[in-house]
């Protein structure tokens, strides 16, 4: 398990990156580097990675390739392909996105269509030409758990992996984002069990951050940071550890003065799972 977090310091060269990312505790991070970089800086960046073993983490795609708007659909396909490609060129655990939206104010936000069949079905074909457009052997598609849109649970995500059949898609983990009901909020733990019993040989990367139901009508949950709410991270990271030991686990969501905290906390519950 490799903790990953963003770098808000300005770097100008590897080693000052290396130092960045050592220097929050990470064992992995994003290269900061762009898709028209040239081939010299970007063989400078992932040597200096792999002599300091920081692994390159996800590369996020974010946008959404099911709009209803065609142009906008299109648009974000070509992203995503791009995002792919770059992730397949860096060697990065994986590409993450999440499967999108068919609301047309927010990319990823709720709409009475997110849970249809044809959504599901635009979701495939749309991840297949993702994938298919790079045919990654190095790295991996993903679409992050999402509350309001499919994959909303593991045997959501099993059915897609089915449906879409693909060598070059995998699975983003973000536990926090599929407690959407109390009974989940009160039970993590089992819920997370599920989770990895499910879907463990495909997990690349994972998301770390916590949720707090609140007392307030109706159900209102709000995100936190980790070891501040209801998740279980003994379950969790225990769980994690039985996969590869590369598979990134990355914080986010937080303001920049909270994340030496929260990495510092991940580093404490491994400590206690008897991991290092």
């Amino acid at each position: 398990m490799r903790i990953s977090g963003p770098i808000f310091t300005p770097t100008a060269d590897p080693a000052e990156w290396i130092s960045a990312v050592r220097g929050g505790g990470y064992a992995a991070a994003s290269l900061p580097l762009s898709l028209d970089s040239d081939d010299a800086t970007i063989a400078a960046y992932l040597k200096a990675a792999v002599a300091a073993d920081i692994r390159i983490g996800e590369v996020g795609a974010w946008s959404n390739p099911i709009d209803p708007d065609p142009a906008k659909a299109k648009a974000a396909l070509v992203n995503c392909q791009e995002k792919l490609a770059w992730a397949e060129r860096i060697g990065a655990c994986c590409c993450v996105n999440i499967a999108g939206s068919r609301n047309p104010a927010k990319w990823d936000g709720p709409h009475p269509d997110n849970f249809s069949r044809d959504t599901f079905d635009l979701i495939v074909q749309t991840t297949r030409e993702i994938i298919d457009a790079v045919k990654p052997q190095r790295t991996f598609y993903t679409l992050e758990t999402m509350p309001w849109i499919f994959p909303s649970s593991p045997d959501e995500y099993l059915d897609l992996i089915k449906a879409i059949d693909r060598p070059g898609f995998a699975v983003h983990l973000d536990p926090v984002n599929m407690i959407n009901n109390p009974a989940r909020a009160y039970r993590t733990g089992d819920f997370i069990r599920e989770c990895f019993a499910k879907l463990g040989p495909y997990i690349k990367s994972c998301h770390a951050k916590d949720i707090i139901l609140r007392e307030n009508l109706t159900v209102h949950l709000d995100e936190c940071r980790p070891g501040t709410g209801l998740l279980d991270y003994g379950t969790f990271l225990r769980e994690l550890a039985k996969l590869h030991p590369d598979t990134v686990i990355a914080l986010e969501h937080l303001p920049q003065e909270e994340y030496p905290a929260a990495a510092a906390y991940l580093r404490k519950i491994q400590k206690e799972n008897g991991h290092t």
